[in-house]
């Protein structure tokens, strides 16, 4: 049976519409399936099938059975699946701080999470003013010049930070740092200091502060931000600011099993 594939609206693209529609005929009863399976169930016709089987088969999505031919989900589902309950659990857990931490300060709050050498917002609580901050869940982050990513950056391997920082920083206000050698040095103080501070670097007028989450590893797995303009996040609320985002982040921690 043909699953539904929303034709009426212009902006689907087929391919990727119907790679999906292939990964969603299997099921909890049906863990393997032909290609003349998968043909009947999509509507599509096999060598159709096939090109975008090796393709999924090719980028980890699918495998193949070798004794019977068929094909199962490949491991890159069950990755995105563990990437998905991980920031699900994360953000039920950590909204209540979220909370009380907007409760604290009246400013906008931020959770991301790390996935290897991405972060992404994952969750936003909104602060009273009538001034809102523009960002949105799903959006990935910019590790130079937000509070967020250096403040994971600057709790991991320095092998991994010259992963991510192996291309050309983007240079996005006359704040921004983008010498690698002046940003690395940076993130030795944020070590020290226990927190981030994005001080107009992405946007002019915006600050944000940000403090890292860890998991029972003692491994870097999030951060949450307070973000607000500069008339409101000065240099005499920054300090007690920063406190209630470290005190924040490390009851989270503590929550996910760390242990200083």
């Amino acid at each position: 049976m043909e699953l539904n594939t929303n034709s009426g609206n212009a902006n689907i693209i087929q391919s990727v519409d119907r790679a999906l529609r292939i990964l969603e005929g299997f099921s909890l009863k049906e863990k393997e399936l032909g290609v003349t399976e998968i043909s009947k169930r999509t509507g599509l016709n096999k060598s159709t099938c096939f090109g975008l089987i090796q393709t999924l088969q090719n980028r980890g999505y699918l495998e193949q059975n070798s004794e019977n031919g068929k094909y199962r989900l490949g491991l890159k589902v069950f990755v995105l699946g563990q990437i998905f309950e991980a920031s699900l659990e994360l953000r039920v857990l950590a909204k209540p701080y979220l909370e009380e931490l907007v409760d604290k300060t009246k400013e906008t709050v931020h959770l991301v999470i790390r996935n290897k050498h991405e972060a992404v917002y994952v969750e936003k609580v909104e602060g009273p003013s009538a001034i809102s901050i523009i960002s949105q869940v799903g959006n990935r982050v910019n590790f130079h010049c937000t509070g967020v990513g250096k403040v994971i950056l600057a709790h991991l391997a320095e092998e991994d930070v010259n992963k991510i920082l192996k291309n050309e920083l983007a240079r996005f206000t006359k704040n921004t740092i983008t010498d690698i050698e002046k940003l690395k040095q940076q993130l030795k103080e944020i070590r020290r200091d226990g927190y981030s501070l994005d001080d107009e670097e992405i946007e002019i007028g915006l600050r944000c502060i940000a403090a890292p989450i860890f998991n029972y590893r003692k491994e870097v797995i999030a951060a949450l931000s307070i973000s607000g303009p500069t008339m409101r996040i000065t240099d005499e609320r920054l300090r007690k600011i920063a406190e209630l985002t470290k005190e924040a982040a490390k009851k989270i921690s503590n929550r996910l099993g760390y242990d200083e």
